[in-house]
């Protein structure tokens, strides 16, 4: 096989693995509004409680560098999944059955532990593919993640308005998932991007150590936990949000959360093109700037002015995060440990981002908090152009 033909299998692979890790996380929070209500929770208990459950990541993700420099990026994502089916099992099997708070963080403890491996393993091969093929990618892997959060997004409002076991929901979406990725995962590159680093290049725990002291890495990795706010917030809130605040039904608000998972697959798809052309400065701060006024429509405008606002939402949210990625993989050398440190620090979006939003929903409502979005992207817009491509001159004026 061509080592163009390894690479064109490589990132049908790495799409796919995307696609079913959106669909797995999806099928969950598609699921949140019936689990509050099972467990009978306020915005601030349900927000502590994903606090608690993705605090497993704190422990998942720093270790992510080092995991897959010992076994690669194909195994790290085939065990990965394996842990995540059984924690998210676990966790709506605690919910529903046990009505147990607790059993449920416990559950999403056990996921997120493995799913920040998961996440950087995935990352990492699609840096290398796109090394491969010489153009940037990274944006279409992510849009494969978001067009399998629609997917689940759009099953999960039908399944919830044919008041579906949520259990049966999840588990078999987590099932599903894993079995796919698994499949995937044996067909990433058969020397992945964590294998390139050169000889006598700092690797492993000492990599990653030199990593977190690295300003630029660190920029990125802001620029990162303010994307991810801005999408884990209309994830674990959106639908809440238009259910509570705009007095909508359920199903109402897991179409709005379809929606803004759809505009930002959309943005996704496009911006893989126009980040050639633009350079990533210019093109992520004209989607800042649109998240913040879609995430003002939503809170402000009357319902159909609010699922407009969905759209512009999810159309500034969707290159941060893939970009980001990319920027820190941008010397395959060091591509491992810098990753690891970026998606440390972005992943603090999942935690604070539930816990923050719940302690504000039991004040102003959680329609009202969903304003200090607005407040990510203009710190997302500050800190751009630390991910600006090597090589690549500063804008005039």
């Amino acid at each position: 096989m061509t080592a163009v033909a390894t690479a064109s299998r490589a990132r049908s692979a790495v799409l796919l693995v995307f696609a079913c890790n959106g669909a797995v996380f999806a099928s969950l929070a598609s699921r949140l509004p019936d689990l509050k209500s099972t467990l009978h929770l306020t915005p601030g208990q349900l927000g502590a409680t994903l606090l608690l459950g993705a605090s497993g990541s704190v422990l998942g993700l720093p270790l992510s560098g080092a995991v897959i420099h010992r076994v690669g990026a194909r195994s790290t994502v085939q065990l990965a999944c394996v842990v995540v089916v059984l924690g998210y099992t676990a966790a709506v099997l605690a919910a529903v059955v046990g009505g147990s708070r607790w059993g449920f963080a416990a559950g999403l403890f056990v996921g997120t532990l493995a799913i920040g491996p998961w996440d950087v393993a995935m990352n990492l091969e699609g840096a290398g593919v796109e090394r491969a093929l010489g153009r940037s990618v990274m944006p279409l892997f992510h849009a494969a993640f978001s067009i399998g959060t629609v997917l689940a997004a759009l099953v999960g409002a039908l399944l919830a308005w044919l008041h579906t076991s949520i259990v049966v929901h999840v588990a078999a979406a987590a099932v599903l998932g894993a079995v796919a990725s698994w499949w995937a995962a044996a067909r990433f590159l058969p020397r992945s991007a964590e294998a390139e680093a050169a000889p006598g290049t700092t690797r492993g725990r000492a990599g990653i150590r030199r990593a977190w002291l690295e300003p630029r890495t660190l920029l990125i990795g802001v620029m990162v936990l303010a994307a991810a706010f801005m999408e884990g917030t209309a994830n674990d809130w959106v639908a809440i949000a238009f259910h509570e605040g705009h007095q909508l039904p359920t199903w109402a608000g897991v179409l709005a959360f379809a929606l803004f998972l759809a505009s930002m697959t959309a943005g996704r798809v496009v911006g893989t093109r126009l980040l050639d052309r633009l350079g990533r400065v210019p093109l992520l701060r004209a989607l800042f700037v649109l998240a913040t006024a879609g995430s003002l429509l939503v809170v402000f405008g009357a319902p159909a002015a609010a699922y407009a606002g969905a759209v512009l939402w999810g159309l500034g949210a969707s290159l941060g995060f893939p970009v980001g990625m990319s920027a820190a993989a941008d010397d395959p050398q060091r591509a491992p440990a810098r990753m690891s440190v970026v998606s440390t620090v972005g992943y603090v979006a999942f935690l604070v981002g539930p816990a923050l939003l719940g302690w504000l929903g039991d004040h102003v409502g959680v329609l009202r908090s969903l304003l200090v979005v607005g407040v990510a992207a203009l710190l997302a817009g500050a800190v751009v152009p630390a991910a600006r491509e090597p090589g690549r001159p500063a804008p005039v004026g």
